[in-house]
């Protein structure tokens, strides 16, 4: 299997050390295998995603000394293929539509028990009482918006057996030391949302079909989307798409203990080329070799 990985930031801000980090380790063991690097702009959000954004990100990658092959893969452009895979997973029954609001679904979590452990609402498991078509078709006449949100319980029941037996790769470590063979528990997530009205896709959609399309073999990301990987390993079974080798890193913090975020100006990697940092300094920063 040829080495294929990639890095697929969005465009809603620029980018910092955290990014630096990820987009670095990608493409250094993409260097090392002999294989290839990616770049993919994942615009779907297009509220917050800017051409700009985008101009600051491939300048960044550039200073940094990253090369990548052309062209660059932009959601945006591509929404038709989504739509196709929405499709497929609809006419398969795994889909329903979901008109609550967030407000209604975090009130309605809030009234569930909590896990003690994490202090957290548990994730959306969908109605207890499923709407009828009748309902359905009033709402829809209203205009109401809604989601499209996968049901695990139909996944569950349309893969069987196959369910509990969902892995994957890692050869990274997950949040509690996953590594190796790792079993995908995809319910945990709760009915996730693979599309909305107005946009054909999700993040969990549109990445799992592009890795696929693009012949991605190696997901190297934060371990902050180490669940995340737990609901692609169950689309890409659902879709008959192949599954990538993962590896999640640990996340970057700052002398406070938070994670780097967009909204820190001040750590951007625009900011600090313009308070003359370089690439190699960045790299020593972060903790990579050149």
């Amino acid at each position: 299997m040829s080495f294929t990985t990639r890095f697929a930031p969005s465009p809603t801000g620029g980018l910092h050390l955290g990014h630096a980090y990820s987009a670095l380790l990608a493409f250094d063991a993409a260097r090392e295998a002999g294989g290839r690097f990616l770049l993919r702009i994942e615009d779907i959000d297009q509220t917050r995603c800017r051409p700009e954004f985008e101009r600051g990100v491939l300048e960044d990658l550039a200073w940094l000394g990253l090369s990548w092959e052309e062209p660059v893969r932009r959601q945006s452009e591509h929404f038709a293929d989504y739509a196709a895979a929405l499709d497929r997973l609809r006419q398969m029954g795994l889909l329903y539509r979901c008109f609550l609001t967030r407000r209604e679904i975090a009130e309605a979590s809030a009234r569930a028990p909590h896990n003690e452990e994490h202090h957290s609402p548990p994730p959306y498991h969908g109605p207890q009482t499923p709407l009828n078509p009748e309902e359905e078709n009033e709402l829809l006449a209203e205009g109401r918006t809604f989601s499209w949100r996968l049901s695990m319980r139909r996944c569950r029941e349309h893969l069987g057996g196959d369910f509990e037996r969902l892995t994957f790769m890692e050869e990274g470590h997950g949040p509690a030391g996953q590594h190796g063979e790792t079993s995908a528990h995809p319910e945990q997530g709760g009915d996730v949302i693979l599309a909305r009205k107005d946009t054909p896709t999700s993040y969990h959609l549109s990445v799992v079909h592009d890795d696929a399309l693009q012949g991605v073999s190696h997901v190297i990301r934060g371990a902050d989307l180490f669940a995340s990987t737990h609901v692609h390993v169950l689309i890409q079974r659902l879709l008959d798409l192949p599954t990538p080798v993962y590896r999640h890193h640990r996340l970057l913090t700052g002398p406070d203990g938070k994670r780097y975020a967009k909204r820190d100006r001040s750590l951007t990697l625009a900011a600090l080329r313009d308070a003359g940092e370089t690439p190699s300094s960045i790299r020593a920063r972060i903790g990579l070799l050149e």
